[in-house]
């Protein structure tokens, strides 16, 4: 049996057909290589099953080339598929730029998350991507020497860049979509207004109705903790005052309220028509399917990756702001 012989940096350069410096820039991003050479480097690395010694060269540069993804992720949830999603999307661009993804959870509770930030400060991480617990905490006091980008929502104090779903105007277009079909009775259930997706989704429902004449009710605006049992009390409750429409602005509230909806026979979209937040596989499969905003989760963890790596390269920081759209998909429950 013949010994496995180890792949050099000489042997990925003679197959790129490029010099050893350029592969050598190509693995720790010392200096600028085109694309394509880049693509030939990468795709003889492959070919080779070129393995890169992550610790020799973290020696070398002083770079771990690791970055940390810390989401507010619950066990109960299924909207945990959507920061799921934008993982995979960060993942993706993270491995072709030869760097490596670690992904933590905060539960969405600050306590948490400051330790969790505490434990990568005291790694050799390259850079954090966070999705904050809350508005009102000051980050800034928290994180290290490192570049930061705040992912699908921010403090009230930004001072990062920040990559956000652009919530407001999705939520402006499903209300008016609701108005044009002759609602006006239109009740709101959402989490608690703690975070800015939430706070920006309301901004646009109030908007529209205000600037289509409508005076907001209190009585049919509900806001609440995010579970599936408080979306299907407060369901019930809202019925009440006898709505002929719903915007429901989290994906576990709003399960919680078709569950609700089906259990008492309410007809849908005759009795009520309803429109909810994020496109995953049970909102089609419901009777009828439902309307919803849809969220480019993925695009959002590429788009995220890409910024992050570009300070990281550049040794710059900054306090830009990535806004992506989200898109409306009509289904029989409006």
């Amino acid at each position: 049996m013949t010994e496995k012989k180890n792949v050099s940096i000489k042997d990925v350069a003679l197959r790129a057909n490029v010099s050893t410096a350029t592969v050598s820039h190509v693995i720790n991003g010392t200096r600028f290589v085109s694309n394509e050479t880049k693509q030939k480097v990468n795709l003889a690395m492959n070919e080779l099953n070129f393995r890169i010694n992550s610790v020799a060269r973290s020696l070398r540069s002083r770079k771990s080339y690791i970055i940390a993804f810390l989401a507010p992720i619950l066990a109960s949830e299924t909207s945990n598929f959507y920061f799921m999603s934008v993982a995979a999307g960060v993942q993706s661009v993270l491995k072709q730029r030869g760097y490596h993804l670690i992904l933590s959870d905060s539960s969405d509770n600050v306590e948490v998350e400051n330790k969790e930030i505490g434990m990568f400060d005291s790694q050799m991480i390259d850079g954090l991507i966070v999705a904050p617990a809350s508005r009102d905490c000051d980050y800034e006091c928290l994180f290290g020497d490192y570049p930061v980008v705040y992912i699908d929502r921010v403090p009230n104090h930004c001072e990062r860049d920040s990559v956000l779903i652009d919530n407001k105007t999705a939520t402006k277009e499903a209300i008016q979509r609701i108005l044009d079909k002759g609602h006006q009775r239109i009740a709101f259930l959402s989490g608690p207004l703690s975070v800015t997706t939430t706070i920006e989704r309301y901004e646009g429902f109030s908007e529209t109705l205000m600037n289509a004449g409508l005076e907001l009710d209190d009585s049919l605006i509900c806001f609440g903790e995010v579970s599936f049992e408080n979306g299907y009390r407060n369901m019930g409750d809202l019925l009440e005052m006898n709505p002929t429409a719903i915007f429901v602005t989290d994906n576990v509230m709003a399960m919680g309220a078709m569950t609700y909806l089906q259990d008492h026979s309410i007809r849908i979209p005759d009795q009520l028509a309803v429109v909810g937040f994020d496109d995953f596989q049970w909102t089609r499969v419901t009777h009828p399917p439902l309307t919803v905003i849809q969220q480019p989760s993925y695009q959002l963890g590429v788009k995220t990756a890409e910024v992050i790596l570009q300070r990281i390269e550049d040794g710059t920081s900054g306090k830009e702001e990535h806004r992506l759209d989200a898109n409306l998909i009509v289904r029989q429950s409006l």
